[in-house]
């Protein structure tokens, strides 16, 4: 595309524009400010982004150099930049990408988009200056047109509940491991299976209390820049995170 907006510039009118560009820098700044990461690769990588890609594209995505947003079909979904959660979560695939390069395939992947959902959450958390309390921990909720049976994509406090409508179906996340379900559709179900990490997150960041982009997210983060595999499963990500915890705050403490 052509370049509409840099770094600094003068805003556009462009709702999209202005959208894209807001939530590319409240991205940088939780980066920044609550994890002393220099932008998605820790060098300061540029972030890029395309809007209004092909026509009624019901999508966005990080397709591993930069972000690129559709502005939905008007009917089920509307434009993606609108959500800024989603923005922080596509992004967050690019941290991934640097940091562990978790597989995109079962458990792994489903944790690989449970990164990007706890980074999209705390993206707007951290710019509404929200505690985990006042959060609504839902993903997309700005995305769903009028007249869908639902209130976001995705819901981190009550996984399996963020919609119910004929056109959408049902949300299909578990919430446990006993309802873990297991499916050749979605790269082994890595947007469904998410659920069970999300629902760990926010009881975590709800225990602690206070913002979850102090101690929940440092734990989290110090497992993605430490010993972590690509093919890492719940389990042993599970162990990580206690370990990071203990290192970071001490066996004893409430973390």
């Amino acid at each position: 595309g052509t370049l509409v907006r840099g770094e600094g510039a003068d805003d556009t009118g462009d709702e999209a524009v202005t959208q894209a560009y807001d939530g590319l820098g409240h991205t940088w700044q939780l980066l920044d400010d609550a994890l002393g990461r220099d932008s998605l690769d820790d060098k300061g990588l540029a972030l890029l982004a395309t809007v209004h890609y092909g026509r009624q594209y019901v999508n966005a995505f990080w397709n591993g150099n930069q972000m690129v947003f559709g502005d939905g079909d008007g009917v089920i979904f509307l434009g993606f930049t609108r959500s800024l959660d989603v923005i922080g979560h596509e992004l967050a695939h690019g941290v991934t990408q640097y940091a562990s390069g978790l597989n995109d395939q079962d458990q792994s992947g489903a944790l690989n988009e449970h990164i990007s959902d706890v980074n999209g959450s705390l993206v707007k958390q951290y710019a509404l200056g929200q505690d985990a309390a006042a959060a609504d921990w839902l993903i997309g909720a700005e995305l769903l047109a009028p007249g869908v049976q639902g209130t976001a994509l995705r819901s981190m406090k009550a996984p399996g509940t963020a919609y119910d409508d004929p056109r959408l179906g049902k949300d299909p996340q578990p919430d446990r491991m006993s309802r873990f379900v297991d499916t050749p559709d979605d790269y082994g179900g890595v947007h469904i299976n998410s659920g069970i990490p999300n629902r760990a997150f926010y009881t975590l960041a709800m225990e602690l209390g206070g913002k979850a982009w102090e101690a929940p997210a440092q734990i989290w983060y110090d497992v993605m820049v430490g010993d972590i595999k690509a093919d890492c499963d719940f389990s042993t990500f599970a162990h990580l995170t206690i370990e990071a915890a203990k290192v970071r705050f001490g066996a004893e403490s409430p973390e």
